[in-house]
């Protein structure tokens, strides 16, 4: 007869006795498991309240914004406010229209005859125009009323150097001292235009000036 090995005929009752001492270890541990997950989560929620800090946030000043101006109003005129009973018209006569004195007319032919000749050298008095100036002849009316000015006359010195035909073109009238220039420069000997070294008659424009020596 086979001798049978102790150790398989009490392993059914060892596999028993450790299958019931890892049960009542489960169940121990089970017991005393709780206890210690409370004490951790109190550690972990002491160590967290401690490392929180605290901010206080400062209240966010609110800045008011000022209204803008008010738009001036627009004053709106009444019909009634330009009427017064008070306000008196005088009536137009219109008949003392015709005695005012109308300004004199133009010269019709003065810009007419007035041609422009191109000239290589302009008309010159003989002596320069100091002798022009000598021949002027102050008017009497003018020196008593103390009137100055200057007198430009439009003038056309033919190619023989005699002044033919005279223009006003900026006059002092009433005062005798536009037909005092005209005179001056018609008394003035001149010499006349050159056009490529040949003479011709041109127009010119000539100042005479009126100035009262003081004594």
């Amino acid at each position: 007869m086979i001798r049978q090995d102790p150790l398989i005929l009490s392993y059914p009752v060892r596999l028993r006795s450790i299958s019931i001492l890892v049960i009542v270890g489960i169940a121990f541990a089970m017991y005393l498991f709780p206890k210690f997950l409370g004490e951790a989560n109190k550690i972990t929620s002491a160590q967290i309240s401690e490392s929180i800090e605290t901010i206080d946030i400062p209240i966010t000043e609110q800045i008011k914004i000022p209204e803008p101006p008010s738009r001036p109003t627009i004053p709106i005129a009444s019909d009634d406010e330009f009427l017064d009973e008070d306000i008196t018209i005088d009536e137009t006569d219109f008949d003392d229209l015709d005695d005012w004195e109308a300004p004199p007319p133009p010269p019709s032919d003065a810009g007419s005859k007035i041609k422009f000749i191109p000239y290589d050298k302009a008309p010159e008095p003989i002596g320069g125009y100091a002798s022009l100036q000598r021949n002027v002849v102050y008017p009497d009316i003018a020196m008593e009323a103390g009137i100055e000015g200057t007198v430009i006359i439009q003038a056309f010195i033919n190619k023989k150097g005699i002044v033919t035909d005279t223009v006003v073109l900026k006059g002092i009238p009433n005062t005798g001292l536009d037909d005092a220039a005209i005179e001056a420069i018609k008394r003035t000997r001149w010499k006349p235009a050159l056009q490529r070294d040949r003479k011709v008659g041109v127009w010119i424009s000539i100042p005479v000036n009126f100035k009262l020596t003081s004594n």
